[in-house]
C-alpha cells in the first residue's frame, strides 16, 4: 500500500513500512543509444530465473516470479550472467513505472543501470507515456542518478507491505 491512509483489516499482519519517494521524468527525450552495441538485452520468460536471483542478491524491492510478466525487462550480461535489469511493472493511462533496477555488487560502478533507465525511458517515451519510478528515502544514490537521468521528485510516499490470511 503507497501511502494509503485506509487501515487494513485486523487479520493483515504487518510486514513493513518504509518511506520513499515516487519521481517522474522530467527530462528530455534520452540521448539515443544502441542497446546492443551497449549490451543491453530483451530478458523473455526464460530469463525468469536469472533475473530472479539477481533480485535475490541485489534486493531491489517487491519481484515475485511472473513479475517479468508485467511488462519490457532489458538486461547486461557479462559472461553469460546477468549482472544489471530494469524493467516495467505499473502502467496506470499514460505512464509506465520503471522497476526492479538493479545491479550486482561486483557489476557495480560501470553504469549499467543508468544506460538501463535510459533505455527503457526512451521506450517508454516512444509510445508516448511518461516515465516514473519509486525509490527508499535512504537509497541516496540512487535517487541522485535518478535526478541526474532526468527525474524529479512529485511525491514522498510511505510504503507498507502487509501479509493477508
Amino acid at each position: 500500500m503507497f501511502s494509503c491512509a485506509a487501515t487494513p483489516p485486523p487479520d493483515w499482519e504487518p510486514v513493513f513500512a518504509l518511506e520513499g519517494r515516487q519521481m517522474i521524468w522530467a527530462g528530455t527525450t534520452p540521448v539515443d543509444i544502441s542497446e546492443a552495441e551497449a549490451g543491453v538485452v530483451d530478458l523473455g520468460a526464460d530469463s525468469g530465473p536469472a533475473m530472479r536471483d539477481l533480485v535475490a542478491r541485489t534486493r531491489p524491492g517487491p519481484f515475485w516470479p511472473r513479475t517479468h510478466e508485467l511488462g519490457c525487462h532489458l538486461g547486461i550480461r557479462e559472461n553469460g550472467r546477468l549482472v544489471a535489469m530494469a524493467g516495467e511493472r505499473l502502467r496506470p493511462p499514460g505512464w509506465t513505472e520503471i522497476s526492479a533496477v538493479c545491479t550486482a555488487p561486483e557489476a557495480r560502478g560501470r553504469g549499467h543501470s543508468a544506460l538501463l533507465i535510459r533505455a527503457l525511458a526512451a521506450r517508454i517515451i516512444g509510445r508516448g507515456e511518461r516515465p516514473f519510478l519509486h525509490v527508499a528515502e535512504t537509497n541516496t544514490g540512487a535517487i541522485a542518478l535518478y535526478e541526474r537521468l532526468g527525474f524529479r521528485t512529485r511525491t514522498q510516499v510511505t510504503f507498507r507491505g502487509f501479509r493477508t490470511p
